[in-house]
Formats: C-alpha cells, structure tokens, sequence
C-alpha cells in the first residue's frame, strides 16, 4: 500500500500556506527532502560523464535546418542520467515493495529502449506498440489502473470495462505530450518538475508518503537536469528522457490523486498539464487535416509561435513554467487547497511582467506620448 498509516488529515484545507502549515509541511514534505537531493545531485553528477559518452556512442542531436532551433551537435542522452538519478534516489529512500520496484524498472526500461530511437530512429507505429506494451505492463503487473473518477454530484463513479482503455489513453497520452513539448531548452524538464510539484502536494493530503519521495526524486532528477539543459543547453534528454519523465507523470498520477476517492482528484495532472494537451490535441487535428501522419514533426507548436512572436528560449520557458504553475494551483484549489491559487497568481505575475520588461528592452517599440520627451528633456528615440 502507498498510504501511510501515520496519515491525519489534521491540517484543514484553508489554513494551508499558513502559521499552522508550517508543522504539516514538516511532517508532510519532510520525506521529500531526501530524495529530491539525492537525484539532484547525482543528475548533477552523471550528467557530464554522459556528456563525454554521447559522441562514441552515437548519440548526439544533429541540427536539421527545418524544423531544429539548436544549431550545433548536441548530446542526446540526457534520459538516462535522469532516470538513473531518478531511479537510485527511490531504491535509497523508498521502502522497496513489490509496486515500487515494479515502476522503477518500467520506467527504466522504457529509458533503455528509446535510446535506440535516439540512436537509429524508430518508426512511428513502433514507439506506439512500445507504449501500449509498457503500459500493459504496468496496468496487468504492477496492479493499477484508472478504476474510478469522483464527479460532483454524482459522488464516486466505477469505469468497470473502460477502466482498461481509459488507463492506457491516459498513459500513451501523457508520453506523447512530454515528447511533443521538449521542443525548447529547459522546456519539458522544468514543466515535469512543476507538475510533479503539485502531485506531490497533492499526495502529502492524502498521507502518500511514497509517492512524496517518488514526486521529490522525479523534480530532483527534473531539477539537475536543468542545470545543463537550460539554454544554452549542453544536453538534450532526447526520446529517451521525455518518454520517461511522461511515463512517470503518469503512472505517478495513477498511483497517487488518480486512485482517491476525492472531488476534482484526477483535475490536478490535467489541470497543470492544460496547456501542453491543448498543443498535442492541436497538433493532431493539423496533422490530420494536412494528411500526414500524426507523427510527422512540424514548427507550429506553441512554444514555436512564441519564439516566432519574439520571445526568447528562456522567456518561452518562463510563460511556460508560469502557464503550469498557475493552471496546477487551480486543480490543487479544487482539491482542498484554496490558497494555492493565489500564490500561483503572484508567481505567474511576477513571471510574465519580468518576460515583458526583458522583451520591451529588447524591443525596438516604444510608446509615443505626445509631449513626453520634451517634458523631460530628452530627445525621442526612433
């Protein structure tokens, strides 16, 4: 079991983010910290030596002039020094059941075979029987799937026959969006930690001692990465990274809010991932209307407009992560914790207005006020 059985539901939901949250975030948050500093330091650590390994072995990012935005050969191995931080911080600090050495090795293998995708390229249909192998694997032998959803009104509702299916859309999905958003430096990384953020607040109301550590280590592994992942980035975690951190986003979700029997639980991970689904849903129907394959890669994706817009990588980035944070603390709002919202609205504030100051300095726009100059003795600028 994933619950803990020191969990008391002491602290009620508004007077979180205040004086009497201080003692349940110790208590709460207090297993994180362990495991989010071991996988960030040995992210920190492996990521440089698998810097130096990527050129023999083949795995580097060559820039393609159409669609790339790198412009220089890049290391494309970046997932496996997030899984094996991800993976050496939960067998250190995770009580080893069953389950949890289930998903660790799921989540490891799927590192291991998209490498190959990363070296020698894998057609489309191939990485689509891959997913539904692995999520198979994970429904029928680790022992968990979507089984209910709670709706108001309507109080807890039973999937029965499309409990299954359901999963796997919900599995197969959260891949492809994490695939198809790792289009920028530091993108993906930043908004898998920010998501794991919420789902691990989410878990600490539910007493998820587990999944806490298992949330902490993914943002540790999220968090080192993004060290030489930030543009200019020296690293690209490749297919093999952004199948694994989707794959842990969502098994994650299932293990922990997905499988409560909570109003608004399962909102958390769609919620935060709001603007990321939308794109992938986007890219589909385009893709489909121009009669390509739904695999075919393009540059209209959304942190691509931004760029076209003017917006640096780092400013995409930073939209973004406050896009996330905000949409995340909407989801953590309907789950109980109602002052989220605003200390997400604070932060996206202060994030958009530092995009817009950068952007405006950049710029060469500026706003004309009849009689400005003049009134300060300056001369207009053109």
């Amino acid at each position: 079991m994933l619950l803990s059985p020191f969990y008391n539901p002491a602290l009620p939901p508004e007077l979180f983010f205040s004086k009497e949250s201080l003692v349940y975030i110790r208590e709460h948050l207090g297993p994180a910290i362990g495991p989010f500093l071991a996988a960030f330091a040995a992210c920190v650590v492996l990521c440089p030596g698998a810097i130096l390994l990527a050129r023999p072995l083949g795995l580097m990012a060559r820039p393609d002039r159409q669609r790339d935005i790198h412009r220089k050969p890049t290391a494309r191995i970046g997932g496996l020094a997030m899984v094996a931080a991800f993976a050496a911080a939960v067998l250190w600090f995770v009580p080893l059941a069953q389950d949890i050495l289930g998903i660790v090795a799921i989540l490891a293998f799927t590192a291991l075979v998209f490498v190959l995708d990363d070296r020698f390229g894998v057609p489309a249909l191939v990485k689509f029987a891959i997913q539904l192998a692995v999520a198979l694997w994970f429904i029928l032998k680790v022992g968990y799937q979507i089984d209910f959803i709670t709706m108001p009104g309507h109080g807890v509702v039973g999937l029965g026959l499309l409990a299954l299916p359901l999963t796997l859309i919900w599995i197969v999905g959260m891949q492809n969006t994490v695939n198809l958003l790792d289009g920028v430096d530091g993108l993906a990384a930043g908004v898998v930690a920010i998501v794991a953020i919420t789902l691990m607040i989410a878990a600490t109301t539910k007493g998820q001692v587990n999944v806490v550590m298992m949330c902490a280590a993914l943002i540790g592994a999220c968090c080192g990465f993004l060290l030489f992942n930030f543009h200019p980035a020296r690293i690209f975690m490749g297919d093999s990274g952004s199948q694994f951190l989707g794959l842990a986003l969502a098994i994650l979700s299932i293990v922990g809010v997905a499988k409560v029997a909570v109003a608004f639980a399962f909102v958390i991970p769609l919620a935060a991932l709001a603007v990321p689904i939308a794109d992938t849903a986007a890219a589909i129907i385009r893709r489909r209307r121009g009669g390509v394959s739904i695999a075919h890669a393009d540059t209209q994706h959304i942190h691509h407009q931004l760029l076209d817009f003017g917006l640096n990588q780092v400013e995409t980035c930073l939209v973004f992560y406050g896009a996330t944070g905000i949409l995340g603390a909407f989801g953590l709002m309907l789950f109980g914790h109602k002052r989220a919202i605003a200390v997400a609205v604070v932060f996206l504030m202060v994030v958009l207005s530092t995009v817009l100051e950068t952007h405006l300095q950049r710029s060469r726009w500026r706003l004309r006020v009849p009689g400005l100059a003049h009134l300060l003795g300056v001369t207009a600028s053109r």
